[in-house]
């Protein structure tokens, strides 16, 4: 366990990874990037997690990159060494959207630069009523596309509110990112997590075959050349959930009237 970042059991099948540098708002340096990269390769590989939730400790989510560390941005190492580093904290985003399992995002309050880009990158937001997101880079001479922002906002909020935000580098608060779509709801700061959790558990009652297609079909189709192409990749997978016993008992479970007693295969 790392004194900056925990994984922990919130519920059966439910893990909960928290930032904890909540006196810097949770904000990232390089080796905290790294950790949480690991930490999201073992919750890859741990059947037993259905869902995870992600969140910050203290008054913050994240609040993007730690500019107090040495050329926090890039500005003075040569370019090749760079370039790496960029990769490296953009692959926070990839890692959360390949996740196998379904991410929560509990934005329990600023969400800045790759933070705001973690929690886009996650499957849901909730939302505390102190959470706000901030895609600033355009205010310290960057580019608005950093850390999958320019893929990932436009999808949640579409092309045009995706472009003032990115362009003005403005501030969301809780409600306009309800309204907007950004968050998908907002719920008082005291029943966050367990907000969280409820939710992660009636995800965590289906399938785990079905789940994970879930979120793969979804990820796939929202960018699907056609409706054909998007319709081939649905029938396929459903094929290969009928292949599964977990189907089988699902089905007689929905039959039977009873809770279904999955086995993960």
């Amino acid at each position: 366990m790392s004194a900056t970042l925990t994984t922990e059991t919130l519920r059966d099948g439910v893990a909960l990874l928290t930032l904890r540098r909540p006196e810097a708002l949770n904000a990232l340096t390089w080796p905290l990037i790294q950790e949480i990269l690991d930490a999201l390769d073992e919750v890859a590989r741990d059947p037993e997690i259905r869902v995870l939730v992600l969140t910050g400790e203290g008054r913050g989510f994240c609040s993007g990159m730690d500019i107090s560390q040495d050329d926090a941005v890039g500005s003075k190492g040569d370019v090749f060494s760079v370039y790496r580093r960029q990769e490296l904290v953009a692959s926070l985003a990839l890692a959360l959207r390949n996740l196998p399992q379904p991410v929560i995002a509990a934005v329990n309050g600023p969400a800045a630069g790759g933070g705001m880009s973690m929690a886009m990158a996650c499957d849901i937001r909730l939302c505390s009523p102190a959470a706000s997101f901030h895609a600033s880079y355009v205010r310290v001479g960057l580019s608005g596309g950093d850390v999958g922002a320019s893929h990932l906002l436009p999808r949640l909020v579409g092309f045009g509110m995706a472009s003032e935000l990115l362009l003005t580098g403005r501030a969301v608060g809780a409600e306009e990112a309800l309204r907007i779509g950004l968050a998908n709801r907002i719920v008082p700061a005291e029943e966050l997590l367990d907000a969280a959790a409820e939710l992660a558990l009636e995800i965590a009652a289906s399938s785990p075959f079905g789940i994970f297609m879930t979120k793969q079909v979804l990820g796939r189709n929202v960018d699907a050349g056609s409706l054909e192409s998007a319709i081939e990749l649905e029938n396929r997978t459903q094929i290969l959930a009928t292949r599964t016993e977990d189907m089988a008992e699902a089905l007689a479970a929905f039959k039977g009237k009873r809770p279904a007693r999955f086995v993960g295969r």
